[in-house]
């Protein structure tokens, strides 16, 4: 393999082995969220767009290549008499397979690029809500509480009401009568 090819490959290995890392099921989406939020990986982000396009172009290139090799040694028998030497009908073969494994190499390192940007995303947004459920859940329970407390106070005013029904008729009264003399 040519060092392009190579690169790839190992560009290839190292996607496979994040994208199987994130997919842990141990390893929680709110640690990854502070992973995430971590300098060094926000500094990582910041030139990460740029970095991701420019990656995305050149794999784009590599999987053209890959196809311009296969095409060109496809139909090699059409093209050169191999009656004449026939080492050569293995040796096309050889270049047509090393096309057709620099195009999968290519091509999955293409696609896993965009799957595992794809992931990050998710479980980013996975701890996001999850911390928004957190938060809602806290927020509920504290108005349940409120709401009980006061169904409480209401319940201890009417039978207290219930008890001195007619103090406070009279003391209504009284009220009345002093806002009348005001």
């Amino acid at each position: 393999m040519s060092l392009q090819w190579t690169a790839v490959a190992t560009f290839l290995y190292a996607e496979v082995f994040v994208v199987l890392l994130l997919c842990i099921p141990f390893i929680s989406p709110k640690r990854w969220q502070k992973i995430f939020k971590s300098r060094l990986v926000e500094l990582l982000v910041s030139y990460g767009n740029t970095f991701f396009v420019v990656l995305i172009v050149i794999l784009v290139l590599l999987v053209i290549d890959a196809v311009r090799e296969i095409r060109k040694y496809d139909d090699v028998t059409e093209k050169v008499n191999l009656q004449n030497n026939p080492g050569a009908m293995e040796h096309f073969h050889m270049k047509l397979f090393r096309a057709q494994r620099n195009l999968y190499i290519a091509g999955f390192s293409l696609l896993l690029s965009f799957l595992l940007r794809r992931l990050v995303t998710l479980i980013s947004q996975q701890a996001t809500l999850l911390a928004s459920n957190e938060a809602f859940k806290k927020q509920a329970e504290s108005a349940s509480e409120a709401a009980k407390k006061y169904m409480e106070e209401n319940d201890q005013l009417k039978k207290g009401a219930a008890v001195d029904g007619g103090k406070l008729d009279v003391g209504n009264a009284e009220v009345k009568l002093e806002e009348e003399n005001r």
